[in-house]
């Protein structure tokens, strides 16, 4: 099956703050299932950034966990790939390509997993159990 390594929170934000799009800086053509890597990588400083951004942006209003509680080097959830646009009017959306996500489900315990860079492969018999027990999150 198919990952994607993503810095948190972002990782958290698809999962938890209905962010249906991901930046890229290149086109994915892929469509179909998508497992959602939390890269184990992420600074305060860039966790700071990142959640004063989303403020700014009006895209999340609330609390985040503590960076220290969010799950890193770690399959975290799974969604489809529906398309890849350079234009949307989603506020997430800052581009040059956006990945668009729908039907996004949480897994209930992280799975831990090293990220690699772009699209990666993951055995599908790592990741069964957890799809079948994963919960569906809200918009």
């Amino acid at each position: 099956m198919k990952a994607l390594s993503i810095r948190q929170p972002w990782a958290w934000a698809i999962l938890h703050a209905s962010k249906r799009i991901e930046n890229r800086v290149w086109r994915c053509d892929y469509r179909g299932t998508l497992l959602i890597h939390a890269a184990k990588g992420c600074t305060r400083r860039e966790y700071i950034q990142a959640l004063a951004w989303m403020a700014t942006r009006g895209v999340f209003v609330g609390s985040a966990p503590h960076l220290a509680d969010m799950p890193r080097g770690a399959l975290v959830g799974i969604a489809d790939v529906c398309g890849c646009v350079d234009t949307s009017p989603s506020p997430w959306f800052i581009g040059p390509y956006g990945i668009e996500l729908a039907n996004v489900r949480a897994f209930v315990e992280p799975i831990p997993y090293r990220g690699q860079l772009g699209l990666f492969d993951v055995p599908d018999e790592l990741v069964r159990k957890a799809i079948e027990e994963a919960q569906e999150v809200t918009p």
